[in-house]
């Protein structure tokens, strides 16, 4: 019985013909892991004609870029005021101007590289089931409006004719939002970046990185490459290639599930939009190029052991949409995010020369993918206190991280009672 049987990889577009590293290699930059942060910066220092190579454990988009539920998020979830109370006035800034933007930066190299990923721009509604998150969806909104953004509240009825589920109490709209098939949106990165003049060797799996003189040699199992500076962009999966990395995030996995295509003038959200609610174990949801309904959320601790380890996802779309059929979904996948406890990206400084990013923390699509301009400045020598990236720190392990799982099994259960807390509020 498969595990997963991910809609991504049966619908994407082909996969770009790759080879393993063979032999010794030189490139003034490494990257390591081809997912949107790693191609992305790839493609931007490529297209300035740097030499780069990436070096991917299995295939581009293998990893959480291919798994996620391609919904084009813009900018972080904290507010600008959080922002600067954190980095103060000019990098909070920075940083909250550059998520405004991730979203338009998204869909201009989708479109300026003519990437096939089923990309739409029909906006990203988040709703409220709970008197506060409501209050909190009309401060983003008019947060956002005042920044400029096409972002407006929305009420209860409205909600229900965007997305057809009952039970809402609102929500807000921002029309800067849209979808992408993640993995066709990987490959597709993966393609420019290699037209552009990058490298991208895989399956090359880097099983060590040590200095060699002024420059670091990544070690695989067929080669080895040696650059003067290395980008460790592998999210949750590659906290083993350095001491310490691990310790810094708490990999969380995430499942979704995906029906049959809807037909023809279903009230389940005709004008295809993404949705996620304001909840803090979070659902999400939307429907793909065929019309199917793809829904996620929470999944279990460990990966998926096959199509009853997709329960979560399953009711939630049970409760979302009681007149659909009860029949099993054709398809279920998962895949790990990393998460920080401030829910904040990271930009980790591990050796001269060497960086790794922890930045997704659930909405990675758009910000990953437009960061990689900024990645690429980091490592041609751009000082990083120029840039629209959190500041450059050592490791800064979470404490008692051995226990993790007791975290994650902890936040969950606090998280879901404060959700139903909110929920039992009586609504003003």
């Amino acid at each position: 019985m498969k595990a997963q049987n991910s809609l991504w990889e049966a619908t994407a577009e082909p996969a770009p013909d790759l080879s393993p590293l063979e032999g010794a290699a030189e490139a003034e930059v490494a990257i390591v892991g081809a997912g949107f942060s790693g191609l992305s910066t790839a493609l931007a220092l490529a297209e300035r004609g740097v030499a780069v190579t990436v070096l991917e454990a299995v295939a581009p988009g293998a990893a959480a870029s291919g798994a996620n539920g391609g919904q084009v998020i813009p900018g972080l979830r904290h507010f600008v005021q959080d922002l600067i109370a954190e980095y103060g006035e000019t990098l909070g800034r920075r940083l909250h101007e550059h998520g405004a933007r991730d979203a338009d930066a998204t869909f201009a190299l989708i479109e300026r590289h003519g990437i096939a990923c089923e990309a739409t721009r029909n906006g990203w509604l988040q709703v409220a089931d709970s008197a506060p998150e409501m209050e909190a969806c009309r401060k983003r909104a008019r947060a956002w409006a005042e920044w400029g953004a096409p972002a407006h509240a929305l009420d209860a009825e409205q909600v229900r004719a965007i997305t057809g589920a009952e039970g809402y109490l609102g929500g807000w709209m921002d029309m800067r939002g849209g979808t992408v098939q993640p993995l066709s949106l990987a490959r597709g990165l993966a393609r420019a970046a290699l037209a552009a003049g990058a490298r991208i060797h895989a399956p090359s799996r880097v099983t060590a990185i040590r200095p060699d003189g002024r420059d670091w040699r990544l070690e695989t199992a067929t080669g080895h490459l040696r650059a003067r500076r290395v980008l460790l962009a592998t999210n949750a999966t590659g906290g083993a290639l350095w001491p310490g990395l691990a310790a810094t995030m708490i990999p969380v996995w995430s499942f979704q599930t995906a029906t049959a295509p809807l037909p023809a003038g279903s009230p389940v959200l005709p004008g295809h939009q993404a949705v996620s609610d304001t909840r803090r174990v979070l659902r999400y949801w939307r429907r793909d190029a065929a019309g199917r309904l793809v829904v996620g959320g929470k999944g279990t601790l460990r990966p998926p052991r096959g199509p009853n380890s997709f329960g979560v996802p399953e009711r939630m779309r049970a409760r979302l949409y009681p007149a659909l059929p009860d029949v099993p979904p054709e398809y279920w996948w998962g895949g790990q995010v990393a998460v920080t406890l401030d829910r904040l990206p990271r930009l980790l400084a591990l050796a001269e020369g060497v960086f790794a990013t922890v930045q997704c923390n659930g909405k990675g699509v758009g910000w990953c993918t437009a960061s990689g301009p900024a990645f690429a400045d980091l490592l041609t020598g751009v000082d990083a206190r120029d840039l629209p990236l959190p500041p450059v720190t050592p490791l800064q392990p979470i404490p008692l991280h051995p226990l993790r799982t007791l975290y994650a099994m902890a936040g969950s259960l606090w998280f879901r009672a404060r959700d139903a807390l909110d929920r039992a509020r009586p609504t003003p």
